[in-house]
């Protein structure tokens, strides 16, 4: 293949499929996906074994490729909770008439064709085509060559369903893996209305700088937890290790913990036999790598400059002292992606004032990080989490696949 100009051309035939579907039939259409995906669990985990064969067991990419019973059931469950939400399209914005006698209405409406790139994450596939689908888009996928066997096996269970309700299957398309066809992709302004990067900040400054569509960033995460003196250190830690260990592949999970000298000693060896079980590497700054040191902390290095502002995902974050509430945000607005952002405090009002000044897309109060999630949030699932101001902002999810239309209705009116 030389070109993904059928591929793209098919979108406009596609577009006019989707807009004939019904609400009910929409939801009924993800429900019987739901259930292929359920029915195909074993499929699914042989061809993501042969994705999984290819990668290094130390690549902390890893986890976030695999695709266990349990994870194929979330998806499943996914896909109900997305059929479940009400359709954000057709919606009434306002509606007025002029002194003219024009009658006008702002209704929402599909984006259109939205695309996606995305690596080593094969539920991205199943969110994103629910998620369109549930709101009346077309997606091209585009997704790493690292799920390729998943994700071609994933798409096509999608595109039966499709053909089941006697639908255009070109309604969610996959992109060959190759890169030459990157910057058609990107620039491919006559078929793809938005495009939405997800993956590794590098990936994300290349489509940014070489897209000619629209783009909507779905950032990398650098997210921050402040234990500030009055914190509950019992709560304080239990939070810690939750948000870096839990899961910490993924974009929301702790890269650096901020903690008030006065408390450091404290808070650290509460922490310190938690994360020690996980085998979590530290990179601490002086006062923090002294106190882990006395204490024989058996992961543990010397932060550099460079461990400050890193999102590791991965078994590994870094640690600041802080003489306080305004140096810890100092810290966080020279090194947060403005993703996730975290203090705990028993000071009501400092907590109400760093939910106030911190800017982030999820700012949070005595409570993981690891919460920021489309699903967690009640959205059923999400395309990833934007951290830009336009358009979206937090979990990008099915609210925001829409865009908006003016409709006129006259009889006979120039001006």
């Amino acid at each position: 293949m030389e070109t993904i100009q059928t591929i793209l051309q098919n979108t406009i035939k596609a577009k006019r499929s989707i807009s004939k579907i019904a609400d009910q039939e929409k939801k009924l259409l993800l429900e019987k996906l739901a259930q292929q995906i359920k029915a195909s669990t074993q499929e699914i985990i042989r061809e993501n074994q042969k994705d999984l064969n290819r990668m290094d067991d130390a690549d902390p990419k890893k986890d976030r490729l695999l695709l266990n019973e349990n994870r194929i059931h979330n998806l499943a469950e996914s896909v109900l909770a997305v059929s479940l939400l009400t359709d954000p399209t057709n919606r009434l914005l306002s509606e007025k008439t002029l002194p003219n006698g024009l009658f006008i209405q702002q209704k929402t409406v599909p984006l259109g064709v939205v695309g996606i790139i995305y690596e080593s994450r094969p539920n991205v596939t199943i969110d994103v085509a629910a998620l369109c689908i549930r709101s009346g888009n077309v997606c091209v996928l585009r997704g790493g060559t690292d799920a390729s066997f998943t994700n071609v096996f994933l798409v096509s269970l999608i595109r039966k369903v499709l053909e089941d309700f006697g639908l255009d299957q070109n309604i969610v398309q996959l992109l060959p893996t190759d890169r030459k066809f990157i910057m058609e992709m990107l620039t491919a302004v006559k078929y793809i209305d938005v495009i939405i990067p997800r993956g590794s900040q590098q990936l994300i400054n290349y489509v940014r700088e070489h897209a000619k569509v629209p783009v909507i960033e779905t950032g990398a995460g650098v997210c921050h937890t402040y234990i500030e003196q009055t914190a509950d250190l019992e709560k304080a830690a239990a939070i810690v290790v939750n948000a870096k260990v839990s899961r910490p592949s993924v974009c929301n999970a702790l890269d650096t913990i901020l903690v008030d000298e006065s408390i450091a000693e404290k808070l650290l060896l509460k922490t310190a036999l938690q994360l020690k079980e996980f085998q979590v590497e530290v990179f601490a700054d002086e006062r923090a790598y002294a106190i882990l040191k006395n204490n024989n902390y058996p992961y543990l290095q010397q932060a550099k400059p460079e461990d400050f502002g890193r999102e590791f995902l991965d078994y590994k974050c870094s640690v600041k002292t802080v003489s306080g509430y305004e140096e810890a945000l100092e810290h966080i607005e020279k090194y947060s992606s403005k993703h996730s952002e975290a203090i705990i405090s028993e000071d009501q009002n400092l907590c109400e004032a760093f939910l106030n000044e911190v800017d982030a897309a999820a700012v949070y109060a005595n409570a993981s990080t690891r919460f920021t999630d489309g699903g967690e949030f009640g959205l059923g699932a999400e395309i990833g989490i934007s951290t830009q101001k336009l358009h979206a902002r937090g979990p990008f999810a099915l609210e925001k696949l829409v865009t908006e239309k003016w409709i006129v209705r006259g009889d006979g009116q120039v001006r």
